[in-house]
């Protein structure tokens, strides 16, 4: 079992557990004093856990529509009536849907109440299950609501992706693909445990720098800002890490319009997103237009026009201000 500390300021932090059979530590992770557990999953997860008290198990829908305000209402209807309490913990058993969902609603629900994430897929043991981001969308766009309500422990048992369906597979690997420029390297030659491990230790160093993004932490970000455009206007046909592989190799593409990155740098990102079978460009039936408009209303928009993480000599950072021409030029070359 490989365990990365997560530090945060003033002294807090957590940790995540990484390797086969992490699942067995929920017990002894959850906070001191926890009486009741409520478990919020979905049908054919098929991950059982046992804290070793009372449990609650909510389902909620599979897919991006069932990430909604309406979902959170409902989960906390539930714990109501369980008699869940501010000493009490959610345990969020799944994917980044679930974590995502699982740890707004806690965030919520009694003004904030602890919650443990058992992260299930490989999008959610490397990116959506670390780092306190929670949230879910709008018909507007995707994750415009939303709390940084960091988990008191996460759980990343290994053994549970060897059942994961290819594409399900594919997605994590979108997300995965983008540690290779946040110092990652060449994670593609690592075992998966180390893999993981490894993108934890990135995310956990950047999230320790700015645990509410006020800055640096949108790096994490690069690749995303045309990904999520794509998720919304093609109505969530590709999965999260799919639209990432396409976004990377986009910012590759608009970093050296920009002149930061030569044509190595971009051959790359390609070579990266290729060879984990991942998509790497825009589906049909997507306009310019409207992808254009999706990015402008990206989180990381202040009033600086549109913002993008890019990389560049000093590796990813956040650039304001990108000239919507060339923005908009640019996507021809992931046509």
């Amino acid at each position: 079992m490989i365990t990365v500390e997560v530090p945060l300021p003033d002294g807090r932090g957590y940790p995540v557990l990484v390797g086969p059979g992490a699942v067995a530590e929920l017990a002894s992770v959850l906070p001191p004093g926890v009486r009741r557990v409520a478990v919020v999953t979905q049908p054919g997860i098929g991950v059982e856990v046992d804290p070793g008290c009372d449990v609650l198990v909510s389902h909620i829908g599979d897919g991006e529509p069932h990430k909604r305000l309406s979902t959170v209402e409902a989960l906390c209807s539930e714990w109501a009536q369980f008699g869940l309490t501010r000493s009490d913990c959610v345990v969020g058993v799944g994917g980044g849907l679930v974590t995502d969902v699982a740890g707004f609603a806690a965030s919520m629900y009694h003004r904030g109440i602890p919650v443990v994430h058992v992260a299930t897929s490989l999008l959610a043991q490397i990116d959506a299950a670390v780092g306190g981001k929670t949230g879910v969308n709008l018909p507007e766009g995707k994750n415009l609501v939303g709390a940084y309500w960091q988990p008191s422990a996460v759980l990343c048992d290994t053994d549970t992706l060897t059942t994961l369906p290819p594409r399900e597979w594919r997605c994590g690997l979108g997300e995965l693909a983008k540690y290779h420029w946040l110092g990652g390297g060449r994670l593609d030659e690592l075992p998966l445990d180390e893999r993981v491990a490894r993108c934890v230790e990135i995310k956990a160093e950047v999230v320790a720098s700015d645990e509410r993004e006020s800055g640096r932490r949108a790096i994490l970000n690069y690749g995303h800002t045309l990904a999520h455009a794509i998720e919304i206007a093609g109505g969530h046909d590709l999965r999260h890490g799919e639209a990432v592989a396409i976004g990377l190799v986009y910012a590759a593409e608009l970093g050296r319009a920009l002149g930061r990155i030569d044509d190595a740098e971009v051959a790359e990102h390609r070579r990266v997103v290729s060879g984990y079978d991942l998509p790497t460009t825009i589906p049909d039936g997507l306009e310019d237009a409207e992808l254009m408009d999706l990015m402008a209303r990206d989180k990381k928009v202040r009033n600086e026009g549109l913002v993008f993480a890019l990389t560049g000599p000093d590796g990813v950072e956040v650039v304001n201000g990108v000239d919507p021409d060339v923005v908009r030029a640019t996507l021809a070359a992931v046509r």
